[in-house]
């Protein structure tokens, strides 16, 4: 548990091993998306570690016995940010290859840093809201807009803000401390609380523009 309430930081060794190589500019794309997914497996296991359970009976070949299994009434959706959130769309159906997936496009404004969005993969309302759990995914929560944009989304569908999450590799305090005055009840699962912003709304020390470096488009 951090010094922020709700925000969870992955405090394991193979986590500050693989930020390591995806803070190193000289890392190539290859080895930053390997290093990116192996982080998202500590992401996603500590994210859904409060799901709920129930007992159900089940035949092994020897036996009948009492199993537990995740709530069928309970639907995960899970909300990769276009593009950089895509990273971790793969890992999320290994783990959870019965969850929906639905997907959000914005990008930033470079300029007054608020997030324009281009696409909405969300139903115009949910049924039984009350058992949505979602997921929010985008590998930097810098100022916190496209996180607030994001979590608003969900929010105005009626989904609780306790079974909302939002998971990021880095995060930057200013994004954490806006995400939070609005949010204080949506859980932030990250890999690092870096030091601040710098003046273009990029984190320090961060490791850049994530997308570019995901996708390889960094310019030369």
């Amino acid at each position: 548990m951090s010094e922020y309430k709700n925000v969870f930081v992955i405090n394991h060794p193979l986590c500050s091993h693989n930020l390591r190589i995806i803070r190193d500019k000289n890392t190539n794309a290859e080895v930053f998306r390997s290093a990116i997914k192996r982080i998202t497996y500590l992401l996603f296991y500590k994210a859904t570690e409060d799901l709920e359970l129930e007992t159900v009976n089940i035949e092994t070949p020897l036996e009948k016995c009492e199993v537990k299994q995740l709530k069928k009434e309970k639907e995960i959706i899970i909300a990769p940010i276009l593009r950089a959130g895509l990273i971790f769309s793969d890992i999320a159906n290994e783990i959870m290859p019965f969850a929906t997936v639905r997907h959000i496009g914005m990008y930033r404004d470079e300029e007054t840093l608020t997030p324009i969005w281009y696409y909405n993969k969300i139903p115009v309302e949910f049924d039984n809201p009350e058992n949505k759990i979602v997921l929010i995914l985008d590998p930097m929560l810098a100022t916190g807009n496209s996180a607030i944009d994001a979590i608003k989304l969900f929010a105005s569908k009626n989904v609780a803000q306790k079974n909302i999450k939002f998971v990021s590799l880095i995060s930057a305090p200013e994004g954490l401390k806006k995400v939070q005055a609005l949010y204080p009840d949506v859980k932030i699962i990250t890999a690092s609380i870096d030091n601040c912003l710098n003046e273009y709304g990029y984190i320090r020390p961060g490791l850049g523009d994530a997308g570019d470096r995901i996708f390889n488009t960094v310019e030369k």
